[in-house]
């Protein structure tokens, strides 16, 4: 090796990931140069973006399509919460049988795709058990969702009850308060405090997964917003209408992810 190659300077571990970096950047902007030189922004706006299919969308995208969307949502958050506060609890248990239940359920209903779920428990136990459940029934759903929705909650209810110092407990019951009582009075609201960031984003989560309702078949009753977008791309062969619903539910996922993001700060405080 000559002295000139053993003198020669190297890229030093930042400058190296500078060079990356503006690398990146500048891939993007080729790409970004290529996207706008090379597609047909007519009928690209024709078939995505026509006017009159959006306007046409409103106001019963909203009225109906958006807020039963938020009726599967309120009502299988509320469900699976109260589920997932006994599964949390049985999972904490002295006694063996609930530890074993808690964790089996919670193992399997995390482990099964949330579609799977839906269409066992909206279409396959109905059928098994001889039960015909219209399609504008809202229970099958519901339920569903809270199945699942319980059994994520749960591993996060578990969590904040840790979250907790033991002492509070012990300080608890050594003024004579019972292990229920004290549970219920001095644990869990410290426990739900410290887990209100995490609950708010599975409540944004649970809002996308009421999409998946509509493999069970819906009516205009209960129509959801995949559903409605489906509907109108299917009647149109236009993607207008999807694009109209995707941008409802950012609507309602944005503002519930910035109010996460700053209970989370909050609480970091």
């Amino acid at each position: 090796m000559s002295t000139q190659e053993a003198t020669k300077p190297r890229l030093t571990k930042r400058q190296r990931a500078n060079l990356i970096r503006w690398s990146i950047y500048a891939a993007g902007a080729l790409l970004a140069v290529l996207i706008v030189l090379f597609i047909d922004w007519g009928r690209l706006a024709d078939k995505m973006f026509k006017w009159e299919l959006i306007t046409e969308q409103f106001p019963e995208i909203i009225t109906r399509a958006a807020r039963n969307s938020i009726i599967y949502t309120f009502f299988s958050f509320f469900l699976g919460l109260a589920g997932a506060l006994v599964l949390a609890l049985m999972r904490r248990s002295q006694a063996a049988p609930f530890r074993w239940f808690a964790a089996t359920y919670i193992e399997i209903f995390r482990g099964l795709p949330a579609l799977l779920t839906i269409i066992i428990i909206g279409l396959g136990l109905p059928i098994a058990l001889g039960v015909n459940i219209p399609p504008r029934n809202w229970g099958p759903g519901i339920l569903a969702l809270a199945m699942v929705a319980a059994a994520y909650m749960a591993e996060t209810i578990r969590a904040g009850i840790e979250a907790v110092p033991r002492g509070q407990m012990e300080a608890a019951r050594s003024l004579g308060m019972s292990q229920a009582s004290a549970m219920k009075s001095i644990v869990l609201p410290q426990a739900f405090r410290i887990i209100i960031p995490p609950l708010t984003n599975e409540l944004v989560l649970l809002l996308k997964d009421s999409s998946l309702i509509s493999v069970l078949g819906v009516t205009d009753l209960n129509i959801e917003l995949t559903r409605w977008g489906r509907n109108g791309f299917i009647d149109n062969a236009n993607a207008t209408p999807l694009i109209v619903a995707g941008l409802v539910y950012l609507a309602l996922t944005i503002p519930l992810t910035r109010l996460a993001a700053r209970l989370e700060k909050t609480a970091g405080r």
